[in-house]
């Protein structure tokens, strides 16, 4: 295919065929948390080095990857599972706590200045969700967005989670409206 002389080669480009199941993507985004993890392991492991530090270093640079694309997923409680025991595996080895340590979640996320990685996925999706809303109606739509406004077809069986109804459990549980989306101060 060619066009104002530039061509595309149909086997070297790959493409995007989306059912609506993320399953893949977060098993992925946790693999490639777990990369960066392992390469910032000097710093995270390190005993000398003190735990507000090594929260901050993981904020920066492990929990970006993790949560690449999450603003468009339409999360079901088991993908928030699996992206909170992967966090808290990280947590707990960059302090040097093992599951029979028996220490709370919230005090190791305490000590190393760490927020609910479900809480920041629901930030990351309402902060896309009111770039969306405010967006113009001549401004050209991004494949993301597509996916996050269009429906899908449904199958048989349950229905699958989509990504409006994550949005309205999101404003529900902060007592948002739509029209609070409009105003970015808001």
């Amino acid at each position: 295919m060619e066009s104002n002389g530039f061509k595309l080669s149909r086997t070297k480009t790959e493409y995007l065929e989306w059912d609506g199941e993320i399953d893949e993507d977060v098993t992925h985004r946790i693999g490639a948390g777990w990369m960066k993890w392992r390469h910032a392991s000097g710093v995270l492991c390190d005993k000398k080095i003190p735990s507000k530090f090594k929260g901050k270093v993981y904020r920066v640079v492990v929990r970006p990857m993790m949560l690449y694309g999450a603003e468009c997923w339409p999360v079901k409680i088991a993908h928030i599972q699996k992206m909170k025991v992967a966090e808290m595996r990280m947590l707990r080895w960059m302090c040097g706590y093992t599951m029979l340590d028996m220490i709370r979640n919230e005090v190791i996320r305490d000590k190393v200045c760490v927020a609910s990685i479900e809480d920041k996925i629901r930030e990351a999706r309402l902060r896309w969700f009111g770039h969306v809303r405010r967006r113009s109606t001549d401004a050209p739509v991004r494949r993301c967005e597509r996916l996050t406004l269009e429906s899908l077809r449904r199958g048989r069986g349950r229905p699958k989670k989509r990504y409006r109804e994550v949005i309205r459990q999101d404003m529900a549980q902060l007592q948002l409206t739509e029209n609070m989306t409009l105003d970015r101060k808001v």
